[in-house]
């Protein structure tokens, strides 16, 4: 199939996927003696796949490493584990989000109930000082996946 075809299919731009052709991550694209790109029915799928892997967070270089050698020669363990360290990234992050934004809350709080009896440089040392005894949102601990 051409490449508009395979554009219309995948729902992404042509130069898209000549994007990713020239990255390595679709292979066996052939030329016909006209010069157009001929691409094979499982480029839809494998673009699906990168689509929705590099939406998930994942680099082009760990989906081209991710991908099926050959058609359907899925490495399962390997993918296995890529995903479920993904999902602890993930896991990691959104911890880290949520200390960030408890810690904003708490510094919009003090801001909010500052005395207003002190003089500004005095109100903006309180709300300092109440910051520094809350700490600064701690860092988490990042977990390891066992790849074996």
């Amino acid at each position: 199939m051409r490449i508009g075809e395979l554009a219309r299919l995948s729902g992404l731009t042509a130069s898209r996927i000549r994007f990713y052709e020239s990255a390595g991550l679709i292979t066996a694209v052939e030329r016909s003696a006209n010069g157009y790109r001929d691409y094979s029915p499982d480029a839809v799928w494998i673009l699906e796949i990168i689509d929705t892997a590099q939406g998930a967070g994942f680099s082009l270089d760990q989906i081209r490493h991710l991908l099926p050698i050959g058609s359907g020669n899925w490495q399962h363990d390997e993918l296995l584990d890529a995903l479920r360290r993904k999902v602890a990234e993930i896991e990691d992050m959104q911890q880290r989000l949520q200390q960030n934004k408890d810690h904003l809350l708490a510094v919009i709080r003090n801001v909010e109930n500052r005395p207003e009896d002190l003089d500004c440089s005095d109100r903006v040392q309180w709300v300092l000082d109440r910051v520094r005894e809350e700490g600064p949102a701690a860092k988490p601990r990042r977990r390891r996946i066992a790849t074996s």
